[in-house]
């Protein structure tokens, strides 16, 4: 099975997850379109946290870390669903989403449209700080609005059983675990904290 991740706003811990993921199930990885080419970027990330993983290249490489529609914008390009095409694979395949659900690609496509077009469940990754309720509620309405599955939440950060619940109870989803804050943040100390907190086989 194929998942899509996305998250509950930027910087939730989208990346890590989706290389715990892909590592944990054997799976490729394909980040759709990178915005921010200064520094490691997300793909960079994930084949230093999961090294054995096959990445794909991405559709599209932007130059500024915003908004894929802006960074389009800058570029001088304009982003398109044809190109946006999920890579052949005979492996599954976790793709990592920009940002949360409904992030734009253009100002009349959006993240959970495109999601919808694929066709394929979203794993939403949800910080257990403050307002993560409101985020994940507003996400799961959102993904849902578009007939997109929601496959269940996985959460990253301290333990915080009470919003937890909530966004579990209120969402009608499944809990798929919890990864803490990793440091050092490795390979190693990714596979093992990803299979000892996460329900990788809600995941089946």
């Amino acid at each position: 099975m194929s998942y899509i991740v996305s998250g509950t706003d930027t910087d939730v811990g989208k990346t890590v997850f989706a290389a715990g993921l892909a590592a944990a199930m054997g799976a490729d990885y394909w980040k759709p379109a990178q915005a921010g080419l200064d520094g490691a970027t997300d793909s960079g990330e994930v084949a230093r946290l999961a090294p054995g993983v096959h990445i794909h290249p991405e559709a599209y490489r932007l130059a500024t870390p915003c908004s894929p529609h802006e960074a389009a914008r800058i570029d001088g390009v304009e982003i398109e669903l044809a190109r946006l095409a999920l890579p052949t694979t005979n492996r599954p395949l976790v793709v990592e989403g920009a940002g949360g659900v409904l992030v734009p690609y253009r100002l009349d496509l959006l993240a959970a449209d495109i999601f919808a077009h694929w066709g394929l469940p979203v794993v939403l990754v949800a910080r257990t700080a403050l307002g993560t309720i409101n985020h994940s509620l507003l996400s799961i309405e959102a993904l849902r609005a578009r007939d997109v599955p929601v496959a269940g939440v996985a959460f990253i950060g301290e333990a915080e059983p009470a919003a937890e619940r909530a966004i579990i109870e209120i969402g009608r989803v499944p809990h798929l675990g919890r990864l803490p804050h990793l440091d050092p943040l490795t390979a190693e100390t990714l596979a093992e904290a990803f299979a000892t907190g996460i329900r990788t086989d809600l995941l089946a």
